[in-house]
């Protein structure tokens, strides 16, 4: 029986996430506080309803910024939990707070429910191809169930343990993301103030350990091109850095590169803006190569 699927946010990856599913064959209804973003999808052929009318479905995907988005659409407004039909599928592939997660997990395992967490990575592009990477937090069982789901959305799909593993892991990656960027972003600066150009140093780079998927997918896509236009924002590392910070803080465990780096990143909330993508966070750092030229 193939799985009706009701996806609650339709920004750029809910959106895309949607119409992914519905081009796979799947019955997709989308849901969205906001009007415009309904009517967005409305006219690119999805079935929309407002958050007071979902259908009763197999799967509820969310696609949120928050936690406490996460947590309202179950416990309050709609309320899943009282909503959704016994034995249907609570996916949330939102970077949410584990705690939460965990939290939330058992509130929808006790009223009948089941739960998934499955944080994406991929962007905008990868939801709207169906090539997303997912990290799976749950059930052996219940990642059976909403296989065929996960496979029209994603390519490569890791289970890590139970709810809320899942989003660890995802803060974990998002974390090391934001450091590679630093990081790899100095690497450059420092080999252009010594006349190898970014190109080239990436290229050795990406010849030996040091390479990453910032080096090898980042700054040839975003960053050299100055396209910037990942589809993930600048404001949402900062809170997915935040998140990973709390976690550590709630472990007892002392992350002292870990915190340098959150710092970092909230150092001057104008370069970059929230707003701006985030791989805006290297503008600044390769600059300090033609400014200690200019001062020689």
């Amino acid at each position: 029986m193939s799985l009706t699927i009701t996806v609650i946010g339709l920004g750029q990856m809910g959106g895309n996430m949607a119409l992914t599913l519905k081009a796979a064959g799947f019955a997709v209804t989308g849901s969205d506080l906001f009007e415009a973003a309904r009517s967005k999808l409305e006219g690119l052929g999805l079935a929309v309803v407002a958050p007071d009318a979902l259908p009763v479905s197999d799967v509820y995907l969310l696609s949120l910024p928050t936690s406490a988005h996460v947590r309202e659409v179950i416990e309050q407004s709609p309320g899943l939990l009282t909503l959704a039909p016994k034995g249907s599928v609570i996916v949330d592939t939102s970077t949410s707070d584990p705690a939460v997660s965990r939290e939330l997990a058992e509130k929808v395992t006790a009223a009948g429910l089941l739960w998934l967490d499955a944080p994406v990575s991929g962007g905008p592009k990868g939801a709207a191809s169906g090539k997303l990477g997912m990290l799976l937090g749950g059930d052996e069982a219940t990642i059976e169930r909403v296989t065929p789901m996960l496979e029209a959305m994603s390519a490569k799909r890791t289970h890590v343990g139970g709810p809320g593993s899942g989003h660890v892991v995802k803060l974990a990656n998002n974390y090391l993301c934001a450091a590679h960027l630093i990081t790899t972003a100095e690497a450059v600066a420092m080999a252009a103030k010594a006349g190898v150009g970014p190109a080239a140093c990436l290229a050795g780079i990406n010849s030996g350990s040091g390479r990453s998927a910032i080096s090898e997918v980042n700054f040839p896509e975003w960053v050299l091109s100055e396209r910037f236009d990942s589809g993930f924002t600048t404001g949402l590392m900062r809170k997915d850095l935040r998140l990973a910070r709390d976690a550590a803080e709630q472990l007892g465990i002392p992350l002292p590169l870990l915190q340098a780096v959150v710092d970092a990143w909230h150092a001057n909330p104008e370069q970059p803006t929230d707003s701006d993508d985030f791989n805006h966070i290297t503008t600044s750092i390769l600059a300090r190569a033609s400014q200690a030229e200019s001062n020689q």
